[in-house]
């Protein structure tokens, strides 16, 4: 299966400003291209280009470096990956890894960060899932719990959102589901990082508010990583992941180091129909 994958993202600035971008897929989806990315980015004022550096970050992501100029630029991307077409990989008798157990690698994935309060929602997470039998079927219980508990609504997106407050409001968006999902994790001694990247509505119905850009996260069980969507709630076909990190703080799609404002957002996901 190839799937088309891009963006086009305009952000002004009134002072030239430093950024940093999370937007291509991961390394690990380089052997998937199937076209040169055409990628580009351009001064919103007169179309010139404006120069970024790559780097590999802490948690093995493409990160772009580059300065903003004063009026802002526009960041365009379009690209094939190829995919196997396959949904999620899952597996019900995976078990949990006792922690002594555990590789050090993933210690950092069971504490609490950003935005998955560990400690404050260690005791809720217990009450609920305590008595669920371990491994697979436990993570299973925590989506099929935050997927309930939590309304969907866009216009109730707000990025300074917790975990915590996420539970409290009973509504979210993507990452709030994420989070909800990996701190309740990460409670019951479950590694579980955040990941985001493209998922486009291919196997299912298409969304009236397409999910072109997506969380979801991976639970570490049985000694290797297994994709979960406390969001959708379901294995789904194309997955192209752009970034992982311990929270949404780790990987977001554009930071910059003074303010922004963003004016063009659309991103594509599509499936390549043969004609």
């Amino acid at each position: 299966m190839d799937i088309r994958v891009g963006y086009r993202i305009e952000i002004v600035t009134y002072q030239p400003t430093p950024g940093l971008l999370l937007l291509d897929p991961h390394p690990s989806r380089d052997g998937d291209r199937g076209s040169t990315p055409r990628t580009a980015v351009k001064a919103l004022n007169d179309g010139s280009d404006v120069p970024t550096a790559e780097y590999t970050d802490g948690f093995g992501n493409r990160c772009r470096r580059l300065v903003v100029p004063c009026g802002g630029v526009q960041l365009t991307n379009d690209m094939i990956i190829r995919d196997l077409g396959e949904p999620d990989h899952f597996d019900h008798d995976a078990r949990e890894v006792f922690p002594a157990d555990l590789p050090s690698e993933v210690f950092e994935y069971m504490l609490s960060s950003r935005y998955c309060e560990v400690d404050e929602l260690s005791a809720t997470a217990w009450g609920l899932f305590g008595n669920y039998a371990p491994g697979w079927n436990r993570v299973q219980q925590i989506c099929n719990y935050v997927h309930a508990q939590l309304r969907f609504d866009y216009q109730s997106a707000r990025s300074t959102r917790t975990a915590a407050q996420a539970l409290a409001e009973g509504v979210g968006v993507c990452r709030d589901f994420t989070h909800l999902a990996v701190a309740f994790c990460r409670c019951m001694n479950i590694p579980a990082r955040y990941c985001n990247g493209y998922l486009g509505d291919i196997g299912v119905p298409r969304d009236p508010a397409p999910m072109d850009y997506n969380a979801w996260f991976e639970a570490y069980l049985d000694g290797q990583w297994y994709t979960f969507d406390a969001r959708h709630n379901m294995p789904r076909i194309g997955r192209i992941l752009v970034a992982r990190g311990r929270d949404a703080a780790d990987i977001p799609m554009i930071h910059t180091f003074g303010p922004h404002i963003l004016q063009r957002f659309e991103v594509t996901t599509d499936e390549v129909v043969a004609a």
